[in-house]
């Protein structure tokens, strides 16, 4: 008896996630997430057209008022007008003339309204604090989205450089035991 309890108790669990799966993937069939992607890739253009105007106010709206913002050295700020606060610093100096863009966006639906974002970014003209001008970086940022109403927001956003050359893809063969790993 306890056995046949325990097995039916199995099968409702998977049968309950399974119909939840579906149902939370599926709000309007296997498209329906085309238009999101939309949204998103719109909000990612409006930070990048803030970041190429040097306007920390623009660049700082699409955020949750409670963002958390971590970049490529682990500096981070917490909060829409943190976030603005830290980009008005960079524009006002090391990032004046920069200009960004990011050229490849994968974007992972968590749930119907939260979203894990990969972007790959290039950035030009940025200097050092002696005044150099610093060559084209490349780097990836990390996003988790959120849809508030019909809008999709960043929640989180980490930032990273990226070595000059690209890592070999997790397809090749993993080296041999005596040679280091990646991770």
């Amino acid at each position: 008896m306890k056995r046949i309890s325990t097995s039916l108790a199995l099968v409702l669990c998977l049968t309950s996630t399974f119909a939840f799966s579906q149902s939370a993937g599926t709000k309007a069939g296997p498209l329906s997430h085309e238009e999101d992607e939309k949204g998103i890739k719109q909000t990612l253009r409006g930070c990048v057209d803030a970041w190429n105007r040097h306007d920390a106010n623009a660049f700082s709206m699409p955020f949750v008022e409670d963002a958390d913002f971590t970049n490529v050295v682990g500096m981070s700020a917490h909060g829409r007008t943190e976030i603005e606060k830290f980009h008005a610093a960079m524009f006002a100096t090391n990032f004046k003339d920069s200009h960004l863009a990011m050229p490849d966006t994968k974007i992972r639906f968590i749930t119907p309204d939260v979203a894990a974002v990969d972007v790959r970014w290039e950035i030009a003209g940025a200097k050092t604090r002696d005044g150099q001008e610093v060559p084209l970086r490349k780097g990836l940022l990390n996003f988790i989205m959120t849809r508030s109403s019909s809008q999709w927001l960043i929640t989180v956003m980490h930032n990273m450089d990226l070595p000059q050359q690209q890592p070999p893809s997790a397809s090749n063969k993993i080296a041999p035991a005596n040679r280091c790993l990646a991770w």
